[in-house]
């Protein structure tokens, strides 16, 4: 388990605290339509940070093609239909270039900036010319509203329990998820980054932002600077 992070609740957990069976439940909901309408029908996406295909399967169901990358085996076990590499984020060189990089799950937020550069710097090694990279960003609030909760359709609740200070910028975060037969829990490190230090780090990586995709910029649309 890396310093930092903690992860509780049944099956197997990996070293940033994500629980597999957890992310196994999970649902998609609006994330694929948001990528599928911001790239080319048809492309070539490397998923960086894939986990168990939460968005994996539903990409490839839309027509792309995907290589998933995720430090965890037993995360990747849960794949089906794509290419699946094991590796850190931050080492990845594959020696090819995909027509889509896509940096999800708020892992640009990641405590550890030696590691956001390496993740950021993986994503404009990958890329294509002509391609892009599609990252996820924390809301606005996202460590100021807090407590908060919401209740999923499929009938779980997502409750941000606390943000506490954990030194230099960086904030320990626990998340509880509850489901009718089962709960897990996990505490993680996240550094804000405001919109301008946000296009600062991606100017750090050699990207620079192409389009913010949705009104709360949470998804952003990167190109290789020039």
């Amino acid at each position: 388990m890396r310093e930092g992070h903690e992860g509780t609740g049944p099956g197997a957990v990996t070293p940033d605290g994500c629980a597999v069976e957890l992310y196994a439940r999970l649902p998609a909901g609006d994330e694929p339509d948001i990528i599928a309408a911001a790239v080319p029908a048809g492309a070539h996406i490397l998923e960086l940070g894939s986990g168990v295909g939460r968005m994996t399967h539903p990409l490839l169901e839309r027509g792309f093609t995907v290589t998933a990358v995720d430090e965890s085996a037993d995360m990747l076990a849960r794949i089906r239909g794509a290419r699946t590499i094991r590796s850190t984020i931050e080492s990845l060189d594959l020696g090819e270039k995909f027509d889509v990089v896509m940096l999800a799950s708020f892992l640009v937020h990641t405590g550890d900036e030696e590691v956001r550069g390496g993740m950021l710097r993986t994503c404009a090694r990958h890329v294509a010319e002509g391609g892009c990279v599609l990252i996820q960003r924390e809301g606005p609030d996202y460590h100021t509203d807090v407590p908060r909760e919401r209740t999923d359709p499929s009938g779980f609740t997502i409750r941000i329990a606390s943000v506490e200070p954990a030194g230099k910028g960086v904030n320990s975060v626990r998340a509880e998820y509850v489901f009718p037969d089962a709960v897990w829990t996990q505490t993680f490190l996240a550094r804000p980054l405001t919109k301008e230090r946000f296009e600062s780090v991606l100017a750090e990586a050699g990207l620079e932002v192409d389009t913010y995709l949705t009104p709360d910029g949470m998804w952003v649309r990167a190109v290789p600077t020039a």
